[in-house]
């Protein structure tokens, strides 16, 4: 086995097209999710702080003797809900996205970046972003905030990771750290998004319009555009939208 993938939140959409077509022959991908669905699963409720501790404890465990070409973690989990001005939503459902879009990438991320920072191979940390990271919409906060805190992790991170390369004269090889927005993409996510009224939501019009025109992508041509960012490999640190990569 040369190359072990994990994948979060590959049980549906962006992530179980990814899980599926992986582009590196001779590979175990993991998906990290609460479901499941079409590879490997190790099951995990990315939004309880219990079950990081659990993930860090794996990554550690089937590292140990790895001696492949890769190892990769697309960090995809996340949620749109609750939906809604923060002063009404529901407290406990706002805790859980808070944890999960805000929280998880950091503490997982760090997990991996430890997890393999002894390794002499490809390492790649690929965080899922959103245009929503740099605009503001009500509604989103908790989703919002939580893709601004992804993309400035990813930048911090980066910044540590080529300063480690750069001081130990290559000896230690950055992981490639990277936040990429795919774009609005056809998924259960959006369904839900297209479902609330304009009250609790006031873009969600742009949304519906998005689906009625065809302006969504597949998850498929999502999954399409990560993995051509993990083979371009970009400078540890970047942040990125495929929208705006030539075509």
């Amino acid at each position: 086995m040369r190359n072990l993938i994990w994948i979060s939140g590959a049980s549906s959409g962006i992530g179980a097209a990814l899980a599926v077509s992986t582009p590196y022959a001779d590979s175990r991908v993991v998906d990290l999710s609460r479901r499941g669905g079409v590879v490997e699963h190790f099951a995990a409720d990315l939004a309880d702080p219990a079950d990081w501790r659990r993930v860090e404890e794996h990554f550690v465990a089937e590292l140990a003797g790895f001696d492949g070409d890769r190892v990769i973690f697309v960090h995809n989990a996340g949620t749109v809900v609750p939906i809604g001005p923060a002063a009404t939503v529901d407290a406990d459902a706002y805790a859980k996205a808070v944890l999960l879009n805000s929280a998880a990438p950091q503490v997982l991320g760090r997990a991996f970046l430890r997890a393999t920072a002894g390794l002499d191979c490809e390492r790649h940390l690929v965080m899922l972003s959103s245009g929503a990271a740099t605009k503001a919409y009500p509604g989103w906060s908790a989703y919002n905030a939580g893709k601004a805190a992804v993309d400035h992790w990813v930048r911090t991170v980066g910044l540590e990771e080529a300063a480690a390369e750069q001081d130990s004269g290559g000896a230690v090889k950055a992981c490639r750290v990277v936040a990429v927005a795919p774009g609005v993409v056809d998924t259960a996510m959006q369904s839900e998004i297209r479902s609330v009224d304009e009250q609790a939501f006031p873009a969600v019009e742009r949304f519906r319009e998005l689906k009625s025109s065809g302006g969504l992508i597949t998850p498929e041509e999502a999954a399409a555009g990560l993995w051509a960012v993990i083979a371009a490999q970009y400078p540890p640190g970047t942040v990125l939208d495929l929208r705006n990569l030539p075509s």
